[in-house]
């Protein structure tokens, strides 16, 4: 797939995107939200793509009125996820068009996820060496729909905003590419 002249750099999320997360870490949500007693249902979950563990974990606390440490009980649901990383897949599609780009404009990683865990999975997918800069949840302030990872992102790989194309997987993180002023790619439409 050939861009368009005026992309000058490429910004990807990571779980749905370029790896194949989704089904792993939701199974690792059911553990941690049976554990604590909270209801988080399926299609919840797909629609808060994006948002950090956290996040969601403080807002389904308050609306549950089930008071939890929402940082420790984040740390808990990454410890679940973490022995199921070695059944990542790529999602081709997309893994492919980074690829394809490697050393021809810079690449770059804008997820919700934590930086330790994020860049394991993309060593894990090998594909860790194609991206000059992974920005992470502990890196901005305001969290998807907000646009500042893709911003930030687009600031550590040295292109501006509007001669950058992202890629996501859910309509927060298209919301968040769309208010950067960025062109935006559902990869939803590309896995078909």
């Amino acid at each position: 797939m050939s861009l368009p002249p005026h992309i000058k750099g490429l910004i990807f999320d990571c779980d749905g995107t370029l790896a194949d997360t989704m089904p792993l870490h939701w199974h690792a949500w059911q553990m941690i939200t049976q554990r604590h007693n909270l209801h988080f249902p399926e299609d919840r979950f797909y629609s808060l793509g994006g948002v950090p563990s956290r996040d969601i974990l403080k807002m389904l606390s308050e609306e549950q009125g089930r008071p939890l440490d929402h940082i420790a009980v984040a740390h808990e649901k990454e410890n679940a996820y973490l022995p199921m990383m070695a059944k990542v897949e790529p999602i081709h599609a997309v893994v492919k068009i980074a690829k394809e780009n490697f050393g021809k404009i810079p690449l770059a990683v804008a997820s919700g996820g934590t930086q330790n865990i994020i860049c394991d999975v993309l060593e894990h997918l090998n594909i860790r060496h194609l991206f000059a800069a992974i920005v992470t949840s502990e890196m901005v302030k305001n969290q998807k729909p907000a646009p500042d990872i893709f911003l930030e992102a687009a600031r550590r790989i040295g292109v501006e905003p509007k001669f950058c194309r992202a890629y996501e997987d859910t309509d927060l993180g298209l919301q968040a590419i769309r208010s950067a002023g960025m062109d935006a790619v559902d990869v939803r439409k590309l896995r078909d």
